[in-house]
């Protein structure tokens, strides 16, 4: 992966799907184990999975991502929480729409936490987003605050001083989402599929851009716990191409958000935006022993 692929919203596989992880557990529990459902709406069919026991938690994935790939850390959190995982339109195991954008993602996360309301949850989730989940899940908490009982916001959700798609860099976007769209190719018709084309791959970038321009108004509006696990080095740490910009207005955003918002919790993991497949038995343990609602449950 070339350094400036790393900087857009990018996810992919570490291993196959159901391998075991460092600690010789199942990073799956299988379908006996596992509740599976699906939630229609817009046109669309969202799968969720639902499993484990302990404080529910939600695991949003960002965009390129599914709940497959996220696999190994939502085994991790299911040993202290109920986690529920889904995939967003035209990702994984959901269906293709007929557009995509953030307010359609954003629909997609509100159904998720409509019909476990529906269901009966023991007390309102912590919402966990990777990546473009994070912006979700800070736009959700804004507009839902009772339904959520904080945020966990891994390498997302970030309030940059410049945005990432210039006129100078857009070529080098472009070539790069047509490279992705040629590899999700590879994979189409499993659970890891992207349904997306480049140019929409490239035109939400562009979108997110813009959403993290204004996000700062977001959090002003959530009084929920927010923590951040983000990575030292989104866009890689060779130095070639534009890395050195990118790396240097991710921190910048970061320092941005926590001078005006100083609760925030920030754990920074020496990483690049790949961290949530890198290292997931660190975020884990980050989550599991942070304090509040996130952290594990206490008698």
């Amino acid at each position: 992966m070339t350094t400036e692929t790393s900087a857009i919203e990018v996810a992919g596989p570490r291993r196959p799907y159901g391998e075991r992880d460092d600690d010789g557990a199942r990073a799956e529990r299988g379908d006996k184990a596992m509740r599976h459902f699906e939630i229609r709406h817009d046109g669309v069919t969202i799968p969720v999975s639902r499993d484990g026991r302990g404080r529910p938690l939600v695991l949003c994935p960002g965009l390129n991502s599914t709940q497959a790939d996220l696999h190994e850390l939502a085994g991790l959190l299911r040993r202290d929480h109920e986690v529920v995982t889904f995939d967003l339109r035209g990702h994984g195991l959901a269906s293709a729409a007929g557009r995509y954008s953030f307010e359609d993602f954003l629909s997609d996360l509100a159904a998720v936490m409509a019909e476990l309301r529906n269901l009966g949850t023991s007390s309102a989730p912590v919402l966990v987003g990777y990546s473009l989940g994070a912006d979700l899940a800070v736009h959700y908490a804004c507009e839902h605050p009772e339904a959520v009982a904080g945020l966990v916001l891994i390498d997302g959700a970030n309030p940059v001083p410049e945005p990432f798609i210039t006129e100078a860099v857009l070529p080098d976007f472009r070539a790069m989402c047509e490279e992705l769209a040629t590899r999700h190719e590879a994979v189409r018709g499993t659970a890891r599929q992207v349904l997306l084309t480049a140019q929409e791959i490239l035109d939400l970038n562009v979108e997110i851009d813009g959403v993290r321009s204004e996000i700062l108004d977001r959090y002003r509006k959530i009084s929920r716990p927010i923590r951040m696990i983000m990575s030292t080095a989104m866009a890689g740490d060779s130095g070639e191409g534009h890395a050195g910009r990118f790396n240097h207005n991710w921190r910048a955003g970061v320092e941005r958000l926590v001078r005006e918002r100083p609760h925030i919790d920030t754990t920074w993991l020496d990483a690049d935006h790949q961290l949530v497949f890198t290292h997931a038995p660190d975020i884990a343990r980050i989550i599991r022993n942070a304090p509040g609602p996130a952290g594990r449950t206490t008698s």
